[in-house]
């Protein structure tokens, strides 16, 4: 009996598994054990808020996303990880 092996190049992008706020800096660990931080004042719902506001943050879409209810702000994941940011320093 023959067999055959096919061999596939795989992208799997990580996820966040925890994400917290820091003296208005914004951490989430990913699903392969980097954390990433980010400035809130890289976005513009993030800058003015309040550091009550900023700490309430979840994760959603299986940690694909960010979420601040209270300020209608979605960041994405994979966004930020590739340096997407709506705002200059």
């Amino acid at each position: 009996m023959n067999s055959i092996t096919i061999e596939k190049d795989l992208t799997v992008e990580t996820t966040a598994i925890r994400v917290w706020i820091e003296k208005r800096m914004v951490f989430f660990e990913l699903s392969d054990g980097r954390i990433i931080g980010f400035p809130a004042q890289r976005f513009s719902r993030l800058k003015d808020a309040t550091e009550d506001q900023l700490k309430n943050v979840s994760l959603r879409l299986d940690g694909y996303a960010l979420r601040w209810e209270e300020l209608d702000e979605d960041i994405t994941v994979p966004g930020i990880v590739a340096g997407y940011f709506e705002l200059a320093l």
